[in-house]
């Protein structure tokens, strides 16, 4: 019986199974790369210089950084334009969390214990409404990629990104609070316009495999997280899953937990992000040594949602000539 309802759902587009035999990924990034490097927990202007002083000083490649987790809504437009410009300086993508969201307002479902198992919605129209003009605002500030922890919220902004209203280089990162683990979660978040999605941290290799066989899209795979979410570290893994994953984020985020680092605006994060850039350096030496075939990213590869520089300052430059 289990047989037969595997080949059922193989008619649908789904593997017959787990990918035990661990196949080589035929896929890559545009540039013909396998794998790339994820920070999180690049919280503010002061963090972001000291993850840059330390890719420079050690030349290691990162090229995505996560930011703003307590919500880009805190910080002013102007700190927010001086982000952007050093991240375009540096050439890194940067993926900012919209402001508004569940445990911002009076909704605290998500706050309890068993109601965070239904997840981090954007709550009624008015939520939704609230985190797509955070999205076009930071858009008009020159960002061009964004963390979506709402099914209902990606297909919007993907439906704005059809219709023009949002640039069509905007990038839709799904995140790992969407709580996706199979391939199946995985074909609805890239029918939904997810460019990049990050699955739950505890996928066995062959279910990873299996992702891959689902979908093109990047895969975000946790190579280290927080305590609070298992705190396992996963870095000798990882020559395998660039071979199986292509194309995929090795993400970096220990610590104790998501509030603990992030809600006091990431005092200690300059350290911290440092010691993360050496995680990334240790990880391209593994796959350097145990796949020599597979290939890395160069900093500010063409395809990556580097911030542009934003409408309001172009504005601005054209009234001052």
């Amino acid at each position: 019986m289990l047989r037969e309802t595997a080949r059922i759902l193989a008619e649908a587009g789904l593997p017959l199974g787990d990918a035990y035999d661990l196949p080589t990924s035929p896929l890559t990034f545009p540039d013909g790369a396998n794998y790339r490097i994820e920070i999180s927990g690049i919280e503010r202007l002061s963090v972001l210089h000291a993850l840059v002083e330390e890719m420079d000083r050690r030349d290691v490649p990162v090229h995505r950084v996560i930011s703003t987790v307590m919500g880009a809504t805190i910080l002013s437009d102007g700190e927010l334009e001086e982000f952007a410009e050093v991240a375009r300086e540096a050439g890194l993508e940067v993926i900012l969390t919209p402001g508004p969201r569940a445990l911002w307002d009076i909704g605290r479902q998500a706050a309890t214990p068993e109601g965070s198992l239904s997840g981090v919605r954007y709550r009624g129209m008015k939520g939704l409404i609230e985190v797509v003009e955070e999205i076009l605002h930071l858009i008009d500030l020159g960002f061009r990629g964004f963390l979506i922890t709402c099914e209902g919220g990606l297909w919007a902004l993907n439906e704005l990104r059809r219709s023009g209203y949002i640039p069509r280089d905007v990038v839709f990162k799904a995140s790992i609070f969407m709580g996706h683990a199979n391939p199946a979660g995985a074909k609805v978040l890239e029918m939904l316009g997810a460019d990049t999605f990050n699955p739950v941290a505890d996928l066995t290799l062959p279910q990873l495999a299996a992702l891959r066989k689902a979908v093109r899209i990047p895969i975000d795979i946790h190579v280290s997280i927080f305590d609070s979410w298992g705190g396992f570290n996963r870095i000798y893994e990882t020559p395998e899953m660039a071979r199986v994953c292509s194309p995929c984020y090795f993400k970096i985020e220990p610590g104790p937990s998501v509030s603990a680092l992030y809600k006091p605006w990431g005092s200690g994060l300059e350290r911290l992000a440092k010691e993360k850039v050496t995680y990334a350096e240790r990880i391209i030496r593994l796959v350097e040594e145990n796949w020599p075939e597979g290939k890395i990213s160069k900093v500010g590869a063409t395809d990556l949602a580097i911030p542009k520089i934003g409408s309001r300052k172009t504005k601005a430059n054209n009234f001052t000539t």
